[in-house]
């Protein structure tokens, strides 16, 4: 903490799940949070912030807020009376315990926690409920799954480089994501490359802002992705212009691919499936190997389909064999993890008591029962010998978010006690009991790693927690202690202490080194990056079987994959649902994070549903007119929004809205990868296909 011009200055780094996790300045006078800045000494977002990170005194402050533990009774009705934290707690510790004892097990108690704040305390929810026993978990990942996955079959991890040497880059592919939007201090990165004679390539269905800004907009029908870096990989081929020192003595599977390309991929196929024309297959080709260095950037919404890994793998291709892996201001990028990996995750690895059983383990001893988050209502309900009958949510909004949202309520009919810990009565909070009120950045400490960049801040408390909320771990400290209370030993977790003590238990030598520091508190005075180099790729094996990067993956055939990155159409609209709705992230919300704050104006006028002209003549919609949106899993009406950024066989549905759940029109697609890498493969988000009414 320091001051200036009366006011207290603390240091935070935004916990969102965000591919900028940008440090924040909070400004503090009497006790009160007056206004948020960037942290100029954050080397990537530089002192700048989102309109989202400067709406954050709103956020915190904001009259809708829930800052004292709820109950409703009876569940669904909006009959919401405020209780106090004891009792709360009493309610929700005896309730597991009478589940317990009942049932000889806690595998009828289940938790659901995604990653609406990647801080590594809010993690605690994870480790009291190991300590507490083996339960059910609902288990995967919503977003990035089959990209995860992907990566690792073609290069054995998921790391990347430094997303700031892309400014050394000459040319930028950003394929399937928006950072103009959803990445926006990456956009400088990207603009100073451009002022060096970068060329930006922007690959997307839709004219995004991205795009708007690119040299080069290719407008690839959705799902068509793999189609496109095959045709260009046979047309690199075609033209001798594949860095053959690196296939030779870096790749394996090189002529596998190569019979497979010459066998399988023609220009005629690879235009219509990608919608794409020669000309834009051989211009990609040149610039990825011509240009170099060259960057790849993946977005998550590539691999938003039922073929989104094998896209991905194809993509992935283009870097390896043009020989931009390793080059200083080229290679891949998608997530990186590798920071994730350095820390000790103190607040998550907890075990259970002695003698405690769940699901026989592979190798002897007991683990939890894992239920697919892409399927959480069908789990849920066919969960048996023990029913699931409690259930926690954390960090999540899944009635917003999730998919099988209709057998999800249907589940939690069945449920004795829905417990919910959040900041606001979302769409989710409909179905809960109990209500437990967090704390924001502002008012705990914590540690957020990025998963894009390896700039490293702490979070420190500037303000008291309003009205009476809790951190997480603060939360689970309490009923540990209550649980204890009421049966000595059941919980191994902590029942008190000081949240910056357990700051510096997540940190390690190595990482000290990494950062240059001896001691976390140094990052009071402003963070640090971690110094990992060289760039991923420059020297050394692959962490693959071979040692090198796989081309021809035998890891993928014993998962019953394809081993080589072959194209898999995505699924094509039914004649009752003739168009195919795409629901990608709004620029001024996290998910479904901001999206009631009024500063954020375009937020307030969202969703609406956008289509072409030529949809909205043929069904006879004006703009700003009411549509049914439908198919066989529910329907939605939306403002119509007549634009020409969308294409005319699709319609775009920007997806978080608090109010209107977009995802109620999800099906139970799933993507074709992710089990190995996250646990269970994601829902297929963009291979739904609906019909439009004009009412």
């Amino acid at each position: 903490m320091f001051s200036i011009d009366g006011y207290q200055v603390y240091r935070h780094v935004c916990p969102r799940n965000c591919f900028c996790s940008c440090g924040l300045l909070s400004y503090v006078r009497h006790g009160r949070l007056e206004k948020v800045a960037g942290d100029p000494r954050h080397g990537f977002n530089q002192g700048r912030l989102c309109a989202k990170g400067y709406a954050y005194v709103q956020r915190v402050y904001s009259p809708e807020r829930v800052v004292f533990p709820l109950r409703q009774v009876p569940r669904g009705s909006g009959n919401w009376e405020r209780i106090s934290w004891d009792e709360a707690l009493d309610i929700i510790a005896r309730k597991i315990l009478e589940i317990k004892g009942r049932y000889n097990s806690l595998l009828p108690v289940a938790l659901y926690a995604h990653y609406g704040n990647i801080g590594l305390l809010h993690q605690a929810v994870e480790g009291f409920f190991d300590a507490l026993g083996y339960i059910s978990k609902i288990n995967g990942n919503l977003c990035w799954s089959a990209g995860l996955e992907a990566n690792l079959l073609d290069m054995g991890t998921n790391c990347q480089p430094d997303p700031e040497t892309m400014a050394a880059a000459r040319t930028i592919v950003v394929w399937g994501a928006n950072p103009a939007w959803t990445a926006l201090h990456q956009m400088h990165i990207i603009e100073a490359a451009r002022r060096q004679g970068a060329l930006i390539v922007v690959i997307d269905p839709v004219l995004t802002s991205t795009a708007a800004r690119a040299d080069v907009h290719i407008r690839i029908k959705p799902g068509g992705d793999g189609a496109l870096a095959l045709g260009v990989a046979k047309y690199l081929i075609e033209q001798d212009w594949c860095d053959q020192e690196f296939i030779a003595n870096r790749v394996a599977g090189w002529d596998e691919f190569l019979t497979y390309l010459q066998q399988e991929i023609d220009y005629e196929k690879v235009c219509r499936l990608a919608g794409v024309t020669r000309e834009q297959i051989g211009l990609l080709a040149e610039l990825l190997s011509q240009r170099r260095p060259a960057v790849i950037w993946k977005g998550m919404g590539l691999q938003r389909y039922s073929n989104g890994g094998q896209n991905v793998r194809a993509i992935n291709a283009l870097a390896a064999i043009t020989g931009n892996l390793g080059q200083y201001g080229g290679g891949l990028y998608y997530a990186s993890l590798q920071n994730w990996d350095l820390f000790n995750y103190h607040a998550r690895n907890w075990s259970p008591p002695a003698n405690m059983q769940g699901i026989p383990a592979p190798g002897g001893g007991f683990t939890h029962r894992f239920l697919n988050i892409n399927r959480t209502g069908r789990e849920l309900l066919a969960a048996a010998d023990p029913p699931v009958r409690f259930l926690w949510l954390a960090r999540s909004n899944p009635f917003s978010q999730g998919t099988d949202l209709a057998l999800m309520e249907k589940a939690i009919k069945d449920m004795e006690m829905v417990v919910l810990v959040d900041q606001f009565l979302t769409p989710t909070a409909a179905i809960a009991d109990i209500f437990l009120p967090c704390t924001t950045q502002f008012e705990e400490w914590d540690i957020v790693i990025s998963y894009w960049h390896s700039w490293v801040a702490i979070n420190q408390p500037a303000i008291d927690p309003v009205g009476e909320s809790r951190s997480d771990l603060r939360i689970a400290w309490a009923l540990s202690h209550r649980l204890n209370d009421l049966s000595p030993g059941c919980c191994r977790f902590p029942a008190g202490g000081e949240e910056e003590e357990w700051v510096a238990a997540e940190f390690n030598p190595r990482v000290y080194k990494l950062l240059g520091i001896r001691d976390y508190r140094e990052l009071l005075a402003g963070p640090r990056k971690l110094q990992i180099l060289p760039p991923p790729w420059q020297n050394g094996p692959f962490p693959t079987p071979s040692g090198k990067y796989e081309l021809y993956s035998a890891q993928a055939g014993d998962l019953g994959l394809p081993a080589l990155p072959e194209f898999k159409p995505p699924l094509s609209p039914p004649p009752a649902y003739p168009y195919r709705l795409l629901t990608p992230h709004m620029q001024a919300s996290n998910n479904s994070q901001f999206y009631n704050l009024s500063w954020l104006a375009v937020g307030s006028q969202e969703p609406v549903l956008r289509l072409h002209p030529e949809v909205a003549a043929r069904v006879g919609l004006k703009d700003g007119g009411k549509v049914r949106v439908y198919n066989s899993q529910g329907e939605i009406i939306l403002p119509a929004r007549i634009t020409a950024t969308v294409p005319p066989d699709i319609v775009v549905c920007y997806q978080g809205g608090m109010g209107k759940a977009v995802n109620r029109l999800l099906g139970n697609v799933s993507t074709d990868m992710g089990s190995w890498a996250t646990g269970a493969p994601a829902p297929a988000f963009f291979d739904t296909f609906v019909n439009i009414v004009p009412l």
